[in-house]
């Protein structure tokens, strides 16, 4: 899926935003009807009134916040100087072009390493069930598609060339395999993997609402896009009952 979402970058017709919006949807119908759920099951215990899952929940929807934040306050100053250098004259010489597409690595960088925990998230997954795992795969999934879109479309957005944008690509895919074959080697105690799937939900929360819906929305805000959330949304709640 990662690879389909590269190669669907490289050829990008006008559909995107409705594929962005299916999969954001199905993204947070995973959240809503299933990694919640089973995440509350598996650590009820409160903290100060409010169960720990939903604590993780919230932890893991504002530290992807602040990370995403601290990037791109960097590329602000990155733009901020850019602006100083034209404006006196500098140009944008090799130093300030090596910086962009440095920044371009690192953002695609992150995806890959997120993609390894995405796999981590499958087999943790598995370890809580079948259904649970068989759910949280599709999302993830369904995620890559948007991973690998993103993944070769960041490298190439900040001037790097197509064979660095592949390799990444390349290492994009393969990351979520090398995740889920770690969650091989140990049991998670069900305790924690109620912890950490409510933080994954968060997570995933927020690439949902933060990234992925903005993205559809912002050449065209369409009724078709909505549509197609809506259907993800609706999708996930029939797998859902079916498993």
């Amino acid at each position: 899926m990662t690879l389909i979402g590269g190669f669907v970058a490289q050829r990008t017709g006008d559909r995107r935003h409705l594929v962005l919006g299916f999969a954001a949807g199905l993204m947070l119908g995973v959240v809503a009807f299933d990694l919640l759920p089973e995440a509350m099951e598996q650590a009820p215990e409160k903290l100060h009134g409010v169960p720990e899952a939903l604590l993780m929940f919230a932890a893991g929807f504002l530290l992807i916040h602040v990370v995403e934040r601290a990037v791109a306050i960097h590329r602000g100053h990155e733009g901020e100087y850019a602006a100083h250098s034209h404006t006196h004259g500098h140009g944008h010489g090799p130093g300030h072009r090596h910086r962009e597409q440095g920044v371009g690595l690192a953002a695609a960088s992150a995806l890959v390493l997120h993609s390894v925990m995405d796999g981590f998230a499958i087999g943790a997954a598995f370890q809580a069930g079948a259904t649970v795992g068989t759910v949280v795969a599709i999302a993830v999934v369904a995620h890559d598609f948007a991973d690998g879109f993103n993944t070769y479309t960041l490298t190439r957005l900040y001037g790097n060339n197509r064979r660095r944008a592949v390799a990444l690509l390349l290492a994009d895919a393969v990351a979520p395999v090398t995740g889920a074959a770690i969650t091989l080697l140990f049991a998670i105690p069900d305790h924690l993997l109620g912890l950490y799937l409510g933080f994954f939900g968060g997570f995933l929360m927020y690439l949902a609402t933060s990234d992925i819906l903005p993205e559809a929305h912002s050449p065209h805000p369409s009724r078709s896009t909505l549509v197609c959330t809506l259907v993800g949304v609706g999708f996930m709640w029939l797998v859902v009952g079916l498993a």
